[in-house]
């Protein structure tokens, strides 16, 4: 950029207008699946928002024009452009697929923002702790490059849980900052590794063991979460069976986008409670006990003399595993049980708890 380019910038206002056509300065491939979009406006006038906070942009896709919103990816931080990281979606249709394969250098698209409530900037703490999966990560990226350029030095736990190492986004970057920066401290989780790649993270699903191992002062954190809606769900059972002050706990989501406080939904999350009855109905025995919520199934089976296989009594061996035939229970549990089995009704005993009446094929 010319001297005179960059005297303008000096003195030009942030600018965004809630309604703008911006303008596609630069593609960058992330992953095989993803690919990072770069805008500016048509005067190079500077941009101003909440480092997590998302636009919507209209997509005009051959079936019609979509509205989509995307997570800003890039930092307020540095004004000069913003920035959405899009990745494919399974089904390979819609908003995202349009862009990642149609949008190139030079284009415009019509676009509303920002928006959300989402961001550290507006939740200041001295600890952090960051937890995403997939796409969810580009809030926190945003925040964490915010965090790292104002150079404020605060602690960060960053876990991130991707299918496989090649397709975590900006890990090179992330891992950089972390290497500079001893308050930043990093994770990965996947759940397979690569064939050609040699993996020493965690491999499995994020639980309750891991959260441990990797932030043990999680409950001193500002703790953030966005992902999928079973992967947040499955953040705040770990969260609450730990007796987390979920004041400190804030998610977004993929499905819809929290734009005010008014729009954060009531998850009535399930928590057993000691003082709220259950029973389980024991199939061998045909018997009926009663038991408290809070009291597991393997528990209550060696009470009644019923004996159920254990080991590790944490959920991650399996070795409990058996059918509940009807009825909910509360399972928490550390990849000892495959989503197929859950799906089929069984449960791991040392980890589930009785909400209502379980009927149990033992």
């Amino acid at each position: 950029m010319s001297s005179s380019g960059l005297a303008k910038l000096k003195d030009a206002p942030y600018y965004w207008n809630d309604e703008q056509r911006l303008e596609c300065v630069m593609v960058m491939p992330e992953t095989q699946n993803a690919k990072t979009f770069f805008f500016k406006v048509d005067d190079e006038q500077l941009f101003n928002y909440e480092p997590g906070q998302f636009i919507t942009i209209e997509v005009p896709t051959e079936k019609g024009i979509l509205h989509r919103s995307y997570t800003l990816s890039t930092t307020p931080s540095r004004p000069l452009s913003i920035g959405i990281t899009v990745k494919r979606k399974e089904d390979g249709q819609g908003g995202s697929a349009w862009l990642l394969d149609n949008l190139k250098l030079g284009d415009t698209v019509k676009a509303y923002g920002p928006s959300g409530i989402f961001s550290c900037r507006n939740l200041p703490a001295k600890k952090y702790l960051f937890i995403s999966a997939g796409s969810g990560i580009t809030p926190m990226i945003s925040m964490l490059r915010w965090l790292y350029d104002y150079s404020v030095h605060t602690d960060i736990t960053f876990i991130h849980c991707a299918a496989r190492p090649s397709e975590i986004l900006f890990r090179d970057e992330i891992e950089h900052m972390s290497k500079r920066d001893p308050d930043i401290k990093v994770s990965w989780i996947v759940k397979e590794t690569d064939r050609y790649d040699v993996w020493t993270g965690f491999q499995g699903r994020f639980n309750q063991i891991m959260l441990e191992l990797i932030s043990p002062d999680f409950a001193e954190r500002e703790v953030f979460c966005c992902g999928s809606e079973g992967f947040m769900q499955s953040v705040r059972d770990i969260l609450h069976a730990e007796e987390f002050d979920m004041s400190h706990y804030h998610e977004e989501s993929f499905g819809a986008p929290i734009h005010t406080e008014e729009d954060t939904p009531d998850h009535n999350d399930v928590i057993p409670a000691d003082d709220v009855e259950a029973e389980i109905h024991f199939n061998s025995l045909n018997r009926d006990v009663a038991c408290k919520q809070t009291d597991t199934l393997l528990s209550v089976a060696k009470e009644v003399g019923v004996d159920i296989p254990s080991a590790c009594m944490f959920g991650v061996c399996g070795s409990c595993k058996i059918k509940k035939t009807s009825g909910e229970v509360h399972m928490i549990h550390n990849g000892g049980i495959s989503d197929a089995d859950v799906e089929s009704g069984y449960v791991l005993a040392c980890c589930s708890r009785a909400i209502g009446r379980v009927v149990l094929e033992i």
